[in-house]
Protein backbone atom coordinates (compact mmCIF):
# COMPACT_ATOMS: atom_id res chain seq x y z
CA UNK A 1 0.00 0.00 0.00
CA UNK A 2 0.99 3.33 -0.67
CA UNK A 3 1.79 5.52 2.67
CA UNK A 4 0.80 8.62 3.04
CA UNK A 5 1.95 11.18 5.30
CA UNK A 6 -0.64 13.91 6.92
CA UNK A 7 0.43 17.43 8.48
CA UNK A 8 -2.15 19.10 10.40
CA UNK A 9 -1.49 22.93 9.72
CA UNK A 10 -4.23 24.05 12.07
CA UNK A 11 -7.98 23.12 13.59
CA UNK A 12 -10.57 26.13 13.11
CA UNK A 13 -13.50 26.48 15.43
CA UNK A 14 -16.03 28.63 15.50
CA UNK A 15 -15.18 31.64 17.93
CA UNK A 16 -16.26 35.11 19.52
CA UNK A 17 -15.26 37.70 16.84
CA UNK A 18 -15.20 40.39 19.64
CA UNK A 19 -11.79 41.97 19.64
CA UNK A 20 -8.82 40.67 22.36
CA UNK A 21 -5.56 40.44 22.80
CA UNK A 22 -3.15 37.36 21.32
CA UNK A 23 -2.69 35.81 24.69
CA UNK A 24 -6.41 35.79 25.62
CA UNK A 25 -7.01 34.49 22.59
CA UNK A 26 -4.64 31.59 22.82
CA UNK A 27 -5.72 30.86 26.34
CA UNK A 28 -9.72 30.80 25.34
CA UNK A 29 -8.45 28.75 22.08
CA UNK A 30 -6.84 26.16 24.50
CA UNK A 31 -9.61 25.79 27.14
CA UNK A 32 -12.11 25.37 24.52
CA UNK A 33 -9.59 22.84 22.93
CA UNK A 34 -8.96 20.88 26.35
CA UNK A 35 -12.14 21.95 28.31
CA UNK A 36 -13.90 19.19 29.63
CA UNK A 37 -17.12 20.95 30.60
CA UNK A 38 -20.46 19.85 29.11
CA UNK A 39 -22.24 22.87 26.59
CA UNK A 40 -25.87 22.44 28.29
CA UNK A 41 -27.08 24.96 25.46
CA UNK A 42 -27.61 22.42 22.42
CA UNK A 43 -25.93 23.81 19.79
CA UNK A 44 -24.02 22.74 17.13
CA UNK A 45 -20.47 22.09 16.53
CA UNK A 46 -18.35 22.94 13.42
CA UNK A 47 -15.00 21.40 12.73
CA UNK A 48 -13.00 21.97 9.78
CA UNK A 49 -8.91 20.70 9.76
CA UNK A 50 -6.90 21.46 6.81
CA UNK A 51 -4.18 18.71 5.59
CA UNK A 52 -1.36 17.98 3.32
CA UNK A 53 -0.59 14.43 1.62
CA UNK A 54 1.43 13.12 -0.54
CA UNK A 55 1.42 9.91 -2.52
CA UNK A 56 3.14 8.33 -5.80
CA UNK A 57 -0.05 8.27 -7.74
CA UNK A 58 -1.26 11.99 -7.20
CA UNK A 59 1.87 14.11 -5.78
CA UNK A 60 0.80 16.51 -3.35
CA UNK A 61 -2.82 16.73 -2.19
CA UNK A 62 -3.97 19.85 -0.29
CA UNK A 63 -7.86 19.81 0.98
CA UNK A 64 -10.15 19.92 3.69
CA UNK A 65 -11.72 17.98 5.72
CA UNK A 66 -15.54 19.66 7.58
CA UNK A 67 -18.00 18.43 9.59
CA UNK A 68 -20.69 20.03 11.32
CA UNK A 69 -23.00 18.43 14.40
CA UNK A 70 -26.30 19.54 15.17
CA UNK A 71 -29.96 18.40 16.50
CA UNK A 72 -32.74 19.10 14.04
CA UNK A 73 -34.95 19.87 17.03
CA UNK A 74 -33.35 21.16 20.35
CA UNK A 75 -36.31 20.92 22.64
CA UNK A 76 -36.43 17.18 22.81
CA UNK A 77 -33.50 15.77 24.68
CA UNK A 78 -33.75 12.50 23.09
CA UNK A 79 -33.60 13.65 19.58
CA UNK A 80 -30.25 11.94 17.80
CA UNK A 81 -27.12 14.00 16.49
CA UNK A 82 -27.47 15.03 12.39
CA UNK A 83 -24.42 15.35 10.85
CA UNK A 84 -23.34 17.07 7.38
CA UNK A 85 -19.67 16.10 6.33
CA UNK A 86 -17.53 17.46 3.52
CA UNK A 87 -14.08 16.53 2.20
CA UNK A 88 -12.79 18.25 -0.77
CA UNK A 89 -8.86 18.17 -2.63
CA UNK A 90 -7.04 18.75 -5.08
CA UNK A 91 -3.58 17.72 -5.74
CA UNK A 92 -0.53 19.06 -8.34
CA UNK A 93 -1.40 15.97 -10.87
CA UNK A 94 -4.74 18.09 -11.48
CA UNK A 95 -6.97 15.31 -9.75
CA UNK A 96 -9.68 16.15 -8.19
CA UNK A 97 -12.37 15.08 -5.44
CA UNK A 98 -15.26 16.30 -3.50
CA UNK A 99 -17.35 14.25 -0.98
CA UNK A 100 -20.25 15.18 1.02
CA UNK A 101 -22.23 12.96 3.73
CA UNK A 102 -25.16 13.73 5.52
CA UNK A 103 -27.04 11.63 8.41
CA UNK A 104 -29.89 13.29 9.18
CA UNK A 105 -32.60 12.46 11.98
CA UNK A 106 -35.80 14.82 11.93
CA UNK A 107 -38.04 15.83 15.02
CA UNK A 108 -38.92 13.07 17.45
CA UNK A 109 -36.27 10.95 15.24
CA UNK A 110 -38.92 10.11 13.09
CA UNK A 111 -37.50 10.02 9.57
CA UNK A 112 -34.06 8.93 9.55
CA UNK A 113 -31.90 10.58 6.09
CA UNK A 114 -28.78 9.26 4.61
CA UNK A 115 -27.61 11.70 1.64
CA UNK A 116 -24.18 10.67 0.01
CA UNK A 117 -23.28 12.93 -3.29
CA UNK A 118 -19.53 12.15 -4.67
CA UNK A 119 -17.75 13.61 -7.31
CA UNK A 120 -14.29 12.24 -8.13
CA UNK A 121 -11.47 12.41 -11.00
CA UNK A 122 -8.49 10.51 -8.95
CA UNK A 123 -6.38 7.05 -9.83
CA UNK A 124 -6.56 3.64 -7.94
CA UNK A 125 -4.30 0.81 -8.22
CA UNK A 126 -5.94 -2.50 -9.70
CA UNK A 127 -4.34 -5.70 -8.60
CA UNK A 128 -7.16 -8.05 -10.36
CA UNK A 129 -10.17 -10.04 -9.11
CA UNK A 130 -10.27 -12.30 -6.14
CA UNK A 131 -8.85 -12.74 -2.83
CA UNK A 132 -5.31 -13.96 -3.93
CA UNK A 133 -4.13 -11.05 -6.00
CA UNK A 134 -0.28 -9.21 -5.61
CA UNK A 135 1.11 -6.39 -5.23
CA UNK A 136 3.54 -6.76 -8.31
CA UNK A 137 0.32 -6.74 -10.56
CA UNK A 138 -0.62 -3.53 -9.25
CA UNK A 139 -1.77 -1.94 -12.15
CA UNK A 140 -2.67 2.28 -11.80
CA UNK A 141 -6.49 3.71 -13.68
CA UNK A 142 -7.62 6.74 -14.13
CA UNK A 143 -11.43 6.75 -13.05
CA UNK A 144 -14.01 9.59 -13.18
CA UNK A 145 -16.97 8.96 -10.97
CA UNK A 146 -20.47 10.66 -10.00
CA UNK A 147 -22.22 9.31 -7.49
CA UNK A 148 -26.04 10.06 -5.78
CA UNK A 149 -27.18 7.92 -3.08
CA UNK A 150 -30.62 8.51 -1.21
CA UNK A 151 -31.71 6.49 1.95
CA UNK A 152 -35.03 7.45 3.58
CA UNK A 153 -36.52 5.41 6.67
CA UNK A 154 -40.07 6.25 8.56
CA UNK A 155 -39.80 4.95 12.17
CA UNK A 156 -42.70 2.49 12.75
CA UNK A 157 -42.32 1.19 15.83
CA UNK A 158 -40.34 2.41 19.00
CA UNK A 159 -36.92 1.72 17.81
CA UNK A 160 -37.62 0.04 13.80
CA UNK A 161 -37.10 1.63 10.89
CA UNK A 162 -38.33 0.87 6.93
CA UNK A 163 -37.51 2.86 3.95
CA UNK A 164 -36.50 3.17 0.61
CA UNK A 165 -32.80 4.23 -1.10
CA UNK A 166 -31.91 5.22 -4.58
CA UNK A 167 -28.94 5.80 -6.19
CA UNK A 168 -27.06 6.59 -9.65
CA UNK A 169 -23.28 6.01 -10.38
CA UNK A 170 -21.53 6.83 -13.23
CA UNK A 171 -17.89 5.68 -14.04
CA UNK A 172 -15.28 6.43 -16.89
CA UNK A 173 -11.91 4.34 -16.49
CA UNK A 174 -8.49 5.20 -18.54
CA UNK A 175 -5.89 2.60 -18.28
CA UNK A 176 -2.00 4.67 -17.54
CA UNK A 177 0.04 1.46 -18.52
CA UNK A 178 -0.47 -0.61 -21.72
CA UNK A 179 0.21 -4.30 -20.67
CA UNK A 180 -1.24 -4.72 -17.00
CA UNK A 181 -3.90 -7.15 -15.88
CA UNK A 182 -6.45 -4.93 -15.93
CA UNK A 183 -5.84 -4.90 -19.84
CA UNK A 184 -5.13 -8.69 -20.15
CA UNK A 185 -7.52 -9.93 -18.18
CA UNK A 186 -10.44 -11.05 -20.21
CA UNK A 187 -12.65 -12.16 -17.27
CA UNK A 188 -12.58 -8.29 -16.60
CA UNK A 189 -15.54 -6.46 -17.47
CA UNK A 190 -16.56 -2.62 -17.56
CA UNK A 191 -13.02 -1.94 -18.52
CA UNK A 192 -14.01 1.73 -20.29
CA UNK A 193 -16.67 2.39 -17.39
CA UNK A 194 -20.87 2.54 -17.34
CA UNK A 195 -23.36 3.88 -15.58
CA UNK A 196 -26.56 2.24 -13.46
CA UNK A 197 -29.26 3.16 -10.99
CA UNK A 198 -30.52 1.23 -8.47
CA UNK A 199 -33.84 1.15 -6.16
CA UNK A 200 -34.66 -0.76 -2.66
CA UNK A 201 -36.16 -1.29 0.20
CA UNK A 202 -34.21 -1.17 3.46
CA UNK A 203 -34.50 -1.92 7.36
CA UNK A 204 -33.07 -0.81 10.41
CA UNK A 205 -33.71 -1.69 14.33
CA UNK A 206 -31.48 0.82 16.14
CA UNK A 207 -31.14 0.71 20.18
CA UNK A 208 -27.72 2.88 19.96
CA UNK A 209 -27.59 5.56 23.02
CA UNK A 210 -25.76 7.70 21.08
CA UNK A 211 -25.28 7.56 16.91
CA UNK A 212 -21.44 9.23 17.07
CA UNK A 213 -19.82 7.40 19.68
CA UNK A 214 -21.79 4.91 20.93
CA UNK A 215 -21.66 3.01 24.52
CA UNK A 216 -24.37 0.58 24.64
CA UNK A 217 -27.13 -0.52 22.10
CA UNK A 218 -27.71 -2.86 19.20
CA UNK A 219 -27.70 -1.80 15.27
CA UNK A 220 -29.12 -3.73 12.28
CA UNK A 221 -29.49 -2.83 8.96
CA UNK A 222 -30.45 -4.54 5.77
CA UNK A 223 -30.77 -2.80 2.63
CA UNK A 224 -31.77 -4.14 -1.02
CA UNK A 225 -32.07 -2.89 -4.17
CA UNK A 226 -32.34 -3.99 -7.84
CA UNK A 227 -31.08 -2.64 -10.61
CA UNK A 228 -32.64 -2.33 -13.88
CA UNK A 229 -31.34 -2.35 -17.38
CA UNK A 230 -32.28 1.63 -18.34
CA UNK A 231 -28.78 2.43 -20.20
CA UNK A 232 -26.40 0.06 -22.42
CA UNK A 233 -26.44 -3.65 -22.74
CA UNK A 234 -23.04 -3.64 -21.19
CA UNK A 235 -23.83 -1.84 -18.23
CA UNK A 236 -24.34 -3.31 -14.73
CA UNK A 237 -27.66 -4.93 -14.10
CA UNK A 238 -29.03 -7.75 -11.30
CA UNK A 239 -29.08 -6.10 -7.87
CA UNK A 240 -27.58 -5.35 -4.54
CA UNK A 241 -27.43 -6.61 -0.67
CA UNK A 242 -25.96 -4.90 2.44
CA UNK A 243 -26.33 -6.12 6.01
CA UNK A 244 -24.44 -4.13 8.68
CA UNK A 245 -24.68 -5.52 12.05
CA UNK A 246 -23.43 -4.07 15.64
CA UNK A 247 -23.18 -4.27 19.23
CA UNK A 248 -22.29 -2.37 21.65
CA UNK A 249 -21.55 -3.38 25.32
CA UNK A 250 -20.18 -0.88 28.61
CA UNK A 251 -17.36 -2.79 30.70
CA UNK A 252 -17.19 0.27 32.53
CA UNK A 253 -18.21 3.69 32.54
CA UNK A 254 -15.16 4.53 30.31
CA UNK A 255 -14.39 1.66 28.78
CA UNK A 256 -16.86 -0.06 25.49
CA UNK A 257 -15.99 -2.71 24.08
CA UNK A 258 -17.69 -3.00 20.09
CA UNK A 259 -18.22 -5.20 17.42
CA UNK A 260 -19.62 -5.34 14.08
CA UNK A 261 -20.65 -7.89 10.80
CA UNK A 262 -20.57 -6.68 7.47
CA UNK A 263 -21.90 -8.55 4.41
CA UNK A 264 -22.27 -7.27 1.02
CA UNK A 265 -23.23 -8.37 -2.12
CA UNK A 266 -23.54 -7.64 -5.70
CA UNK A 267 -25.30 -10.20 -7.80
CA UNK A 268 -25.71 -10.21 -11.72
CA UNK A 269 -24.46 -11.70 -14.92
CA UNK A 270 -21.10 -10.13 -16.61
CA UNK A 271 -20.68 -7.70 -13.85
CA UNK A 272 -18.60 -4.94 -14.24
CA UNK A 273 -15.75 -4.86 -12.10
CA UNK A 274 -17.17 -0.83 -10.77
CA UNK A 275 -20.03 -2.79 -9.10
CA UNK A 276 -18.05 -5.48 -7.43
CA UNK A 277 -17.40 -5.07 -3.96
CA UNK A 278 -13.75 -4.15 -2.02
CA UNK A 279 -11.69 -5.10 1.01
CA UNK A 280 -9.89 -2.38 3.15
CA UNK A 281 -10.34 1.27 3.49
CA UNK A 282 -10.34 3.75 6.34
CA UNK A 283 -14.40 2.24 7.74
CA UNK A 284 -13.26 -1.80 7.90
CA UNK A 285 -10.41 -4.04 6.67
CA UNK A 286 -8.34 -1.04 7.94
CA UNK A 287 -4.34 -1.71 6.82
CA UNK A 288 -5.32 -2.72 3.02
CA UNK A 289 -5.51 -0.81 0.63
CA UNK A 290 -9.50 -0.31 -0.77
CA UNK A 291 -9.97 -2.67 -3.39
CA UNK A 292 -6.73 -4.59 -2.77
CA UNK A 293 -8.93 -8.00 -2.88
CA UNK A 294 -12.44 -7.28 -5.23
CA UNK A 295 -15.17 -9.87 -5.46
CA UNK A 296 -18.66 -10.34 -5.61
CA UNK A 297 -19.14 -11.04 -2.10
CA UNK A 298 -17.39 -9.20 0.76
CA UNK A 299 -17.58 -10.65 4.77
CA UNK A 300 -15.94 -8.82 7.26
CA UNK A 301 -16.23 -8.62 10.93
CA UNK A 302 -13.98 -6.14 13.77
CA UNK A 303 -14.38 -5.26 17.14
CA UNK A 304 -12.84 -2.52 18.90
CA UNK A 305 -11.94 -2.00 23.10
CA UNK A 306 -12.51 1.90 23.56
CA UNK A 307 -11.26 3.63 26.56
CA UNK A 308 -12.04 7.40 26.96
CA UNK A 309 -9.73 8.12 29.90
CA UNK A 310 -11.04 11.88 29.64
CA UNK A 311 -14.03 13.83 27.90
CA UNK A 312 -11.71 15.28 25.52
CA UNK A 313 -9.53 11.72 25.02
CA UNK A 314 -9.74 8.40 23.95
CA UNK A 315 -7.76 5.31 22.82
CA UNK A 316 -8.87 2.47 21.02
CA UNK A 317 -7.19 -1.29 20.23
CA UNK A 318 -9.04 -3.24 17.03
CA UNK A 319 -8.88 -6.83 15.31
CA UNK A 320 -10.85 -8.41 12.54
CA UNK A 321 -10.75 -10.18 9.48
CA UNK A 322 -12.58 -10.36 6.58
CA UNK A 323 -12.24 -11.75 3.12
CA UNK A 324 -13.80 -11.17 -0.72
CA UNK A 325 -15.42 -13.94 -2.92
CA UNK A 326 -17.72 -15.82 -5.32
CA UNK A 327 -18.29 -18.91 -7.16
CA UNK A 328 -14.89 -18.79 -8.93
CA UNK A 329 -12.77 -17.59 -5.84
CA UNK A 330 -13.30 -19.52 -2.32
CA UNK A 331 -12.97 -17.18 0.41
CA UNK A 332 -9.91 -16.67 2.33
CA UNK A 333 -9.60 -14.74 5.86
CA UNK A 334 -7.49 -12.01 6.27
CA UNK A 335 -6.41 -9.81 9.56
CA UNK A 336 -6.33 -6.50 10.63
CA UNK A 337 -5.35 -5.07 14.11
CA UNK A 338 -4.35 -1.91 14.80
CA UNK A 339 -4.88 0.84 17.60
CA UNK A 340 -5.54 4.69 17.76
CA UNK A 341 -6.05 7.85 19.42
CA UNK A 342 -9.78 9.83 19.27
CA UNK A 343 -9.87 13.90 20.48
CA UNK A 344 -13.54 14.77 21.23
CA UNK A 345 -14.07 17.99 19.29
CA UNK A 346 -17.56 18.52 20.64
CA UNK A 347 -18.42 16.61 23.86
CA UNK A 348 -22.13 17.69 23.80
CA UNK A 349 -22.31 15.48 20.34
CA UNK A 350 -19.52 13.09 20.65
CA UNK A 351 -17.75 13.93 18.03
CA UNK A 352 -14.31 12.60 17.45
CA UNK A 353 -11.51 13.07 15.26
CA UNK A 354 -9.78 9.38 14.37
CA UNK A 355 -6.14 8.62 13.93
CA UNK A 356 -5.78 4.78 13.58
CA UNK A 357 -2.79 3.04 12.17
CA UNK A 358 -3.92 -0.95 11.28
CA UNK A 359 -1.57 -3.57 9.90
CA UNK A 360 -2.83 -6.42 7.53
CA UNK A 361 -1.47 -9.57 5.96
CA UNK A 362 2.32 -10.24 4.83
CA UNK A 363 2.24 -11.75 1.74
CA UNK A 364 5.74 -13.97 1.06
CA UNK A 365 8.02 -11.81 -0.88
CA UNK A 366 6.18 -8.35 -0.06
CA UNK A 367 5.74 -6.07 3.00
CA UNK A 368 3.23 -6.29 5.70
CA UNK A 369 0.24 -4.33 4.08
CA UNK A 370 -0.48 -1.19 6.64
CA UNK A 371 -1.92 2.19 6.27
CA UNK A 372 -2.40 5.50 8.51
CA UNK A 373 -5.68 6.67 8.75
CA UNK A 374 -7.49 10.43 9.98
CA UNK A 375 -11.27 10.47 9.91
CA UNK A 376 -13.63 13.13 11.78
CA UNK A 377 -15.92 9.75 12.64
CA UNK A 378 -15.89 6.88 14.32
CA UNK A 379 -15.67 3.50 12.30
CA UNK A 380 -18.92 2.35 13.86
Amino acid sequence: MKKQLFFFLFSLYTCSTQAQDSTNFIKRIIQKTLSSQHDSTRKGSFFLLPAFAYAQETGAEFGIAGTYNFYLDKENIKSRTSNIALISTITTKKQKKINLNADLWTKDNDYHILVELRARDWPFNFYGIGNDTWEVDEDPIDQTLYRIKVDIEKRIASQFYVGFNTSYDNFKFKDKEAGGVFELDDNIFGKSGGQYASVGASALYDTRDVTTYTNKGIYSRIKYAVVPRLFKETDFSGSLFEADIRGFYPIHKKVNLTAQLVYRGTYGNNTPFYSLRDLGGDMTMRGYYLGRYKDNNYLASQAELRYRFHPRFGIVGFGGTGTTFSKENKARFVPTYGGGFRYFFSIEHSSSIRLDYAFGEKRPGEQRQSGFYLSLSETF
